[in-house]
């Protein structure tokens, strides 16, 4: 999660925030925090919006992003009883996703097992109506034959 959607969350300027991580830094290491690169950044203005870093208005630094653990330790860092509750409710919306993706792989195996069943037997199934083809298709007309016949023959 971006600083500033954590800072409208938990009712905190994203100067703020970020200034209170930065004063913990031993409590978010890099698994739980990164700041965006230039092309990240960019790409998330253009995919929803986000105001531009420079000119009017907009951010002057690059954003930081929170991992699952960076925003579980942000409760530690805010201590207000908003914070708290908003660090319950993130939480609870992290087992929700991870419980939603495990059920789409277990569901995208199993369509996978599924589409292999079906690919062994379109085989088999076209070989039968190629059989069947066959069956039906009248036969051919007996040749004449060419050359000289005896009257045994």
């Amino acid at each position: 999660m971006l600083d500033a959607d954590l800072a409208k969350l938990y009712g905190v300027t994203t100067f703020n925030l970020n200034k209170a991580v930065k004063r913990n830094p031993d409590r978010f290491p890099a698994d739980f925090m990164f700041r965006l690169n230039i092309q990240e950044v960019r790409s998330l203005i253009f995919q929803i919006g986000m105001s531009k870093m420079r000119g009017r208005g907009g951010r002057r630094h690059l954003p930081y992003a929170f991992t699952e653990q960076g925003v579980a330790m942000l409760s530690s860092v805010l201590k207000s009883k908003r914070a708290v509750i908003v660090n319950v409710a993130i939480m609870r919306a992290f087992v929700r996703l991870r419980l939603v993706l495990s059920s789409n792989k277990e569901l995208a195996k199993k369509l996978a097992e599924l589409e292999r069943k079906l690919e062994s037997h379109d085989g088999q199934i076209r070989s039968l109506f190629e059989a069947m083809r066959q069956l039906m298709a009248p036969p051919d007309p007996p040749r004449r034959r060419i050359g000289f016949r005896t009257r045994n023959s």
